[in-house]
């Protein structure tokens, strides 16, 4: 009785290691499709968030159909949808993509003002992203000289006054340390770049921080 037991938990193990390896072999022999078959099954994973299986099935797409029409709408999807899921890196990678391949003088503004909102909703603390907050407010003063006519014009102006009162905000915060170290020189500095930012430095209501993260600020 015990060694038929025996023999049918190792005919089960044998079962499901066999099931596993032929249903890999499958999905590794998966290609040669046509487009809307991978553009599909990537709108079908990004629905599912499985973002990663996405990205896989988009280098298919991509790999296997370079000059498909549906590759353009496809970075765009999978951009958008890395973006809303606070994978901001990863939406940046494909907007640049986009931008390189497809963007054309109807749509370039629209493109680049989505890399300006994915890189302004990834700023988290102003006192530790610092290169990311300087590198936004050129890339949002580049936009705003390059498309003044842009329908995009004010969206990007509204988050270049955010990021600006969190550059005054920072600025302040630098120019009171000093003030504490008796440092004057440097505070008159700190104090004059807040007033470039943002003149009414009183103005901007300070974010509350909690105090588990405001030790590391």
């Amino acid at each position: 009785m015990k060694i038929n037991l025996i023999k049918i938990v190792f005919i089960t193990i044998a079962i499901i290691i066999i099931s596993g390896c032929s249903s890999k072999t499958v999905e590794e022999q998966e290609y040669n499709k046509p487009a809307v078959y991978w553009y599909n099954k990537m709108i079908k994973q990004i629905s599912n968030y499985q973002y990663d299986s996405a990205d896989e099935t988009f280098l298919s797409l991509e790999s296997e159909h370079r000059r498909s029409p549906l590759l353009p709408t496809a970075i765009m999807i999978i951009a958008t949808a890395h973006m809303e899921n606070e994978e901001y890196e990863m939406a940046n990678y494909y907007y640049d993509e986009y931008l390189k391949r497809y963007s054309s003088k109807q749509n370039v503004d629209y493109v680049r003002y989505l890399k300006i909102k994915a890189n302004f909703l990834a700023f988290k603390s102003q006192y530790r992203d610092q290169e990311l907050l300087s590198k936004t407010l050129n890339d949002v003063s580049d936009f705003i000289g390059e498309y003044k006519n842009s329908k995009y014009i004010y969206l990007a102006k509204d988050i270049e006054s955010r990021l600006l009162m969190a550059q005054a905000t920072l600025d302040n915060e630098i120019a009171e340390l000093y003030g504490r170290l008796e440092k004057t020189e440097a505070q008159k500095i700190y104090e004059s770049k807040a007033k470039k930012s943002w003149m009414d430095i009183n103005s901007i209501k300070k974010v509350e921080v909690p105090f588990y993260r405001y030790i590391f600020e």
